[in-house]
């Protein structure tokens, strides 16, 4: 007799719920500042802020966003107030946040809660106003009401977003109160995708897959447990979705939480199709490649470059070829580069130029109100090397384990640096020379902090 046992099933529903979501109400909110025009080489950068819900840090509270053209954001006597101010992006928890590639649209999937999976898109206009621009699409039959999603870069076209839901299979040899003679057969990974049409707030596709891992990792009780940041290849032939492996015990078929990392992975599908899923494995990085707020790849030169976390040796950047295989003698390795040790990439973002802009925390991290410090670095794909910004002020409470957005422009990067219930300032990066301007300033209020520009 076979026994399985569910871990988490996403619901599958057959009908796609459309209506328009209704923003709380800003009308109690001070009248928009600091915007200026958008004319001549401006464009829009967009701050979101997390408002604290019950402990410093946790961004539970709701996201708030404001925008500002790229040449207020560039001037450190203008005060920028997200938290008073802002627009508030409908998510019952923090919002997941894109914009499309000029910042004149921002991208939301509401996470959690009775709107969670919820699409919607608003049209940039200054300060708090934010226009609702076209009709909701919900995802959460597809994907569930907390849903892990992101917008490809093929021309702000298409959005993906994911799920797995995981199975562990047992031969029960005995009573079905009697676990002694239960013999564990695999844990099975069901993963579903669903990619979006940005453009008519519609649904383009949707197939599920089971993806085995080999039969020996999957004898050693390891499996796909979460996925996410889906990536299109150069030739948009292939969608790559990062993965997160865990692993149960055998013998007792419980988690096992002290077990060997295996090289990274990502999940390759077929595209627009969704078919075909294949699973490739890094020899170079170990760990996870599904990130977690932030974009956690980018193609850049006909390769894709991958981040990885929880990496014992500190993170890499993994490059994926036009092959779709890893490049396995790519060896970029921040613990190396950058002199420290267990380096963990929090979120990142590459200029047109290979240069790229870098979040990330390592074992020297002092703790802060609301996790381990973080700190930006300017690194290099073409060169394999990095080095900390200096440019920018640090402090223990600086927590980037939420962080979503950088703004490219150009070689420019734009990020914020603003520690938990602190103010701070807008940023600008020149990735080029590493020359770093100091922008805006960002008020803050207590608990709560920033998690990027978009």
């Amino acid at each position: 007799m076979k026994r399985n046992f569910l871990n988490f099933k996403a619901i599958a529903l057959f009908s796609i719920t459309i209506g328009v979501i209704t923003a709380c109400s800003n009308d109690n909110l001070k009248a928009p500042s600091n915007t200026d025009s958008n004319n001549g080489d401006n464009r829009w950068i967009t701050v979101a802020a997390a408002k604290m819900g019950d402990n410093p840090g946790d961004g539970n509270g709701g996201t708030l966003i404001y925008s500002i053209s790229s040449e207020v954001a560039k001037d450190p006597t203008k005060s920028i107030t997200p938290f008073e101010n802002g627009f508030i992006a409908p998510s019952n928890r923090t919002a997941r946040l894109q914009s499309s590639e000029d910042g004149n649209i921002i991208f939301n999937i509401s996470y959690a809660g009775d709107t969670g999976g919820n699409y919607t898109k608003y049209t940039v206009e200054g300060g708090q106003k934010f226009t609702l621009t076209g009709s909701e699409v919900s995802i959460a039959p597809y994907v569930g009401s907390a849903p892990r999603w992101i917008k490809l870069f093929d021309g702000d076209q298409t959005g993906a977003a994911v799920y797995v839901s995981t199975e562990h299979k047992v031969d029960d040899n005995g009573t079905p109160n009697d676990a002694t003679d239960d013999t564990y057969i695999r844990t099975n990974a069901k993963i579903g995708v669903v990619t979006l049409d940005l453009v008519n707030s519609s649904i383009k596709n949707f197939e599920e897959h089971n993806v085995p891992l080999s039969a020996e990792e999957e004898a050693k009780g390891y499996y796909i447990s979460r996925i996410d940041m889906s990536t299109l290849n150069a030739a948009g032939n292939k969608l790559y979705i990062g993965a997160r492996l865990s692993k149960v015990d055998p013998s007792t078929v419980e988690r096992d939480s002290n077990f060997e990392i295996l090289g990274s992975k990502t999940i390759v599908l077929d595209y627009p199709s969704l078919l075909n899923p294949t699973v490739i494995t890094s020899t170079v990085g170990h760990g996870n490649t599904n990130g977690y707020r932030s974009i956690n790849a980018f193609e850049y030169n006909g390769s894709v470059y991958q981040a990885n976390q929880s990496d014992p040796n500190g993170s890499h950047i993994l490059k994926i070829d036009a092959n779709n295989q890893y490049d396995n003698s790519y060896d970029f390795n921040l613990d190396d580069a950058l002199g420290v040790k267990g380096a963990y990439i929090l979120a990142w973002r590459p200029a047109s130029n290979g240069k790229a802009v870098l979040a990330y925390r390592h074992d020297g991290s002092a703790e802060g109100v609301a996790g381990p410090q973080g700190f930006f670095a300017l690194v290099d794909l073409n060169t394999q090397t990095a080095q900390k910004i200096n440019g920018i002020p640090y402090d223990p409470d600086f927590y980037l384990f939420q962080y979503q957005g950088f703004v490219v422009d150009g070689t420019e990067i734009y990020l914020t640096q603003a520690p938990v219930g602190k103010n701070g300032n807008i940023y600008v990066v020149e990735t080029e020379t590493g020359a770093v301007t100091k922008g805006a300033e960002l008020v803050n209020v207590e608990g709560s902090h920033f998690i990027g520009v978009f």
